[in-house]
């Protein structure tokens, strides 16, 4: 697709993936507006951070997704929407569900509003693994019956629900694109890959997790990036639900050695009750299958296998060495 001219709207864009899509999409050409959580100091969350060569090339917008009428005023002239705006972490979904449904589900509900009204031709709508829960196959499609284990995953499958009544109802050209476990440079501490690089270069060789057994399906984010471009440009993509992963499934112990040897640590792991999840609330398997994306697009993980996320770790952990960057993160405590 050629992005020259195109107005494109980010919801979510100080945040970890939608800050990457916004400099992905600036070096394409697009006329990026970037949808930021409106805050007292005037930040712009991982945009602050972002390539200088980027940074005078996007417009921002201040507001919040909850409020339907700076939605709107923020999409006025936009022809292209990701919606990435969304509360994430699980822990926290536990102590504020409320905020969740606020965020996630009427947030969304603003997003397809205001698109339907000003006649947007695209929708790039994010969804999650999680709604899928525990596996109960795989590799995960599609089809896979959805399952809130958790108030966060919840209001993801409410969301996603939404958007495509949307488009079942209105005609709305959505796409709902769900990414497996993204992670690599700007992700949160609330995920395991920053938890365990940042207490290692802390000096920490007993390492605070949760449980080590559940598996997972990493995706680098510069995969997840382009995912959610490719998906906007293939019209057989509008009203289906996407999976975007790498093709390999890692437990979460695995993915800790594999990261202390990328970094030549000696660890030990010390089990944290409070970064546990309920019993029936942890998703124990989670492995995509990326069948459909081969058939609607041209879309293929560069960073693909154990020897892709080996690679994605090691850019991860280059990124995080750098003082500038570790510096931005506290590994003293743990946040919900």
């Amino acid at each position: 697709m050629n992005w020259n001219g195109r107005k494109v709207l980010v919801t979510g864009a100080d945040g970890f993936i939608g800050s990457h899509l916004v400099e992905r999409l600036v070096r394409h050409g697009a006329d990026v507006r970037a949808f930021v959580l409106y805050n007292s100091f005037g930040s712009w969350g991982w945009l602050d951070h972002c390539d200088p060569k980027v940074r005078d090339n996007f417009e921002v917008f201040l507001g919040d997704i909850r409020d339907p009428n700076g939605v709107r005023t923020a999409m006025a002239e936009c022809d292209t929407v990701f919606h990435l705006a969304a509360l994430i972490a699980i822990p926290f979904s536990y102590h504020s569900p409320d905020a969740y449904v606020d965020t996630n589900i009427r947030g969304t509900l603003n997003v397809l509003q205001a698109a339907r009204d000003l006649d947007v031709k695209r929708i790039l709508h994010t969804s999650t693994s999680e709604v899928y829960g525990t596996a109960r196959y795989v590799p995960i499609d599609e089809e896979h019956p959805l399952q809130g284990q958790s108030p966060y995953s919840a209001t993801k499958i409410g969301a996603d629900q939404i958007a495509l009544s949307f488009h079942r109802s209105f005609e709305l050209p959505v796409v709902i694109v769900r990414p497996f476990n993204t992670y690599g440079p700007r992700q949160s501490m609330r995920a395991i890959i920053p938890t365990v690089i940042t207490q290692l270069l802390g000096g920490k060789q007993n390492i605070q997790l949760g449980s080590l057994t559940p598996t997972r399906d990493f995706s680098f984010v510069s995969d997840t990036v382009a995912g959610f471009i490719t998906l906007s440009s293939f019209d057989n993509a509008i009203g289906e639900v996407v999976n975007l992963g790498s093709g390999f499934e890692i437990s979460i112990g695995e993915t800790v050695e594999l990261i202390a040897g990328v970094m030549r640590k000696e660890i030990s792991v010390v089990q944290d009750q409070q970064r546990m999840r309920p019993k029936n609330s942890e998703v124990e398997r989670l492995f995509a299958s990326t069948k459909k994306i081969s058939e609607l697009t041209d879309w293929q993980a560069e960073f693909s296998g154990k020897e892709g996320f080996e690679r994605g770790i090691i850019e991860t952990v280059s990124w995080f060495k750098e003082s500038a960057n570790l510096n931005k993160y506290n590994n003293t405590s743990y946040t919900l």
